[in-house]
């Protein structure tokens, strides 16, 4: 799956550069954790609104490029809709709800996913679904405090039904969290945080994908025996991929320029 993973890249980058979208660096630093959770993990099907299908609720829209590449891998997304992204078709730079093409919200302004993801993990449990529910966050989204107001609500409703990756490369808009708003190691803060609040906390190498699989299938495998929400603390590096980019802040939303993509990538 790490050669799947360095498509998605090479993919994502090529696409994204030669139609001015920005955004890219944060499109990077989750492609492991859709690939492991698209290619492994989700219950799917061929069909993208079959009933009982598993939900990602794609909170950290801003950096959707890479669940686009996944999509239109898996065929959920036609290929021609990818290529023209950001150049007239319906693929926008922040996610518009399109089930049929297995984008199951729509998110935009952070800290929207998540309370929307604990709503979806509710219902199920409410209708005797068995299907489950997975939402991506943004460690500076975190900041959020609507994010705390659904953790707060999953965690009473014993939801183990919702699991909630933190893609965490320590950067947000224009500086690294630590300077913003972080009291201590951002890593610690989150665990400490999400534990009190009643989740069941782990954290990995968020580019380890075989990592990445085994926490969560040991989550799922152990359903008997959890009574909680998960929450998986994926440590990663903001534009992934791309030696130029990479841990730099300025690289938020810029697009590289041929020289700066010249100076090598991860995925050849």
């Amino acid at each position: 799956m790490c050669e799947k993973a360095n498509q998605i890249r090479k993919d994502l980058i090529e696409i994204a550069v030669r139609n001015g979208a920005g955004h890219i660096a944060p499109s990077l630093s989750c492609v492991d954790v859709l690939v492991a959770l698209y290619y492994r993990i989700m219950r799917l099907s061929n069909y993208p609104q079959w009933e009982e299908r598993d939900r990602l609720i794609f909170s950290k829209a801003h950096g959707c490029y890479g669940l686009y590449a996944v999509l239109a891998d898996i065929g959920y997304i036609k290929r021609n809709d990818w290529e023209r992204f950001y150049k007239g078709s319906f693929l926008s730079g922040c996610l518009e709800r399109r089930v049929e093409s297995g984008l199951e919200a729509s998110c935009g302004s952070l800290g929207h996913g998540l309370p929307i993801a604990v709503g979806v993990a509710f219902g199920a449990k409410l209708q005797n679904k068995t299907y489950r529910v997975y939402c991506i966050v943004g460690d500076g989204e975190m900041q959020e405090g609507s994010n705390w107001e659904s953790i707060q609500f999953a965690a009473k409703h014993k939801l183990d039904n919702l699991t909630v990756i933190i893609d965490h490369n320590t950067l947000q808009a224009m500086d690294f969290l630590k300077n913003v708003l972080t009291l201590e190691e951002r890593k610690n803060d989150l665990r400490r945080k999400m534990k009190a609040f009643g989740f069941e906390v782990k954290t990995c190498n968020g580019h380890n994908i075989k990592n990445i699989i085994s926490v969560i299938e040991k989550w799922i495998n152990d359903q008997k025996n959890l009574c909680a929400p998960q929450v998986l603390v994926a440590n990663t590096i903001k534009g992934y991929g791309l030696k130029c980019m990479e841990n730099i802040p300025k690289f938020h939303f810029r697009i590289p320029t041929e020289d700066e993509l010249g100076m090598g990538n991860r995925y050849e």
